[in-house]
């Protein structure tokens, strides 16, 4: 698959088969996630892979009310928790060398984006959660206190054919800029994919 159409094709997955995902699959969609970049490479992410049935029903009761990834997250043979450590990413010697204090979250969403294309390299889909109560997760999981726990990311095989093709999408002419904020780039005057 090449990384144009991974990009092109990959959609969140809020329904799976029964299918267990492998030991093997899990590592090669974190091998991926650990190939991504970070700031001085602190590579301050960290991931739990839950496989414990009644974790799941833990973690998955943190969700917020009506969380539409409630359900798949039940069903999911495997749940990847993703975490940072925070004071390392955006800090020079010991102090913030950015205005953003948390530029973890730069971090792990490059490391949860790599990690959700492989899972769609290799047939498998995925969901991004965040509407979750962390901190009640963070203790359910035995998150330490200089970690923060961000995401849970459900992993399965789709249930159904994912539809493929272009979902909506801003135009780059609405979202790019020449020189300066506003200011048409002028390459993209011509409607964009």
């Amino acid at each position: 698959m090449e990384l144009q159409e991974a990009i092109l094709e990959r959609r969140s997955v809020r329904k799976f088969s029964e299918y267990y995902v492998t030991d093997e699959e899990i590592k090669a969609i974190l091998e991926a996630a650990r190939w991504a970049p970070s700031w001085a490479n602190t590579q301050v992410w960290e991931f739990i892979v839950i496989r414990d049935r009644d974790l799941i029903k833990q973690v998955t009761g943190a969700y917020g009310e009506n969380n539409p990834a409630t359900k798949c997250s039940l069903a999911a043979s495997v749940l990847i928790i993703g975490c940072a450590k925070t004071g390392a990413s955006g800090y020079k010697k010991g102090g913030k060398a950015t205005k953003f204090s948390d530029w973890f979250m730069f971090d792990l969403g490059m490391a949860v984006q790599n990690l959700c294309l492989k899972a769609h390299e290799l047939g498998l889909g995925t969901v991004v959660v965040g509407l979750m109560d962390q901190d009640i997760c963070k203790k359910i999981l035995s998150v330490p206190d200089e970690y923060e726990l961000v995401v849970s990311i459900p992993v399965g095989r789709p249930a159904e054919t994912v539809k493929k093709g272009a979902i909506p999408r801003k135009d780059l002419k609405d979202f790019v800029y020449e020189n300066r904020f506003g200011d048409p780039f002028g390459v993209l005057e011509v409607q964009s994919k």
